[in-house]
């Protein structure tokens, strides 16, 4: 039992450091990844806006929105929230606004779930977790958020 309990202890040795410093260059690195897939998707709708006008007018079948204001809103959301959550700062609303962005173009572009090869809906499964992650786990310490956080606490 003895020897059991000193290689758990061994085991458990850095596990400290890992939750500390780890999780926070994994949240930096799914951050910035995740961010660079919505705003190079937002660059391309705005370098040829008619073109997005045109799929958002005949392709994606966005509810309860004109075509128009859904493209604004949606390149809008692709080129805004990913910037937010690169630098770290509102970095959970800016992945809960990516998730809704990300939801919504599941929903308004049924091809994707008809396209033989699955990859197209898969990657937005794959952000969607990814982001979901950055909201239950936060940003991180290179973050604004967490600067902030440390300032408000040495002020309080």
């Amino acid at each position: 039992m003895n020897y059991f309990l000193q290689l758990h202890r061994l085991s458990m040795r850095f596990d400290s450091l890992l939750e500390e410093w780890g999780v926070s260059v994994l949240a930096l690195a799914l951050r910035i990844f995740v961010a660079w897939q919505f705003l190079k998707a937002g660059w391309i709708k705005l370098a040829d806006w008619e073109s997005t006008l045109s799929l958002f007018r005949e392709e994606y079948m966005v509810p309860l929105l004109s075509p128009e204001l859904a493209a604004v809103m949606g390149a809008g959301g692709e080129l805004f929230f990913p910037l937010l959550l690169i630098v770290g700062v509102f970095s959970r609303p800016a992945a809960l606004g990516l998730f809704a962005v990300n939801a919504m173009a599941v929903i308004s572009y049924p091809q994707l779930w008809q396209f033989e090869c699955p990859a197209a809906i898969n990657d937005h499964f794959y952000w969607g977790l990814l982001l979901l992650v950055l909201i239950m786990v936060g940003p991180g310490r290179f973050s604004v958020d967490q600067r902030i956080k440390n300032m408000d606490r040495l002020a309080n």
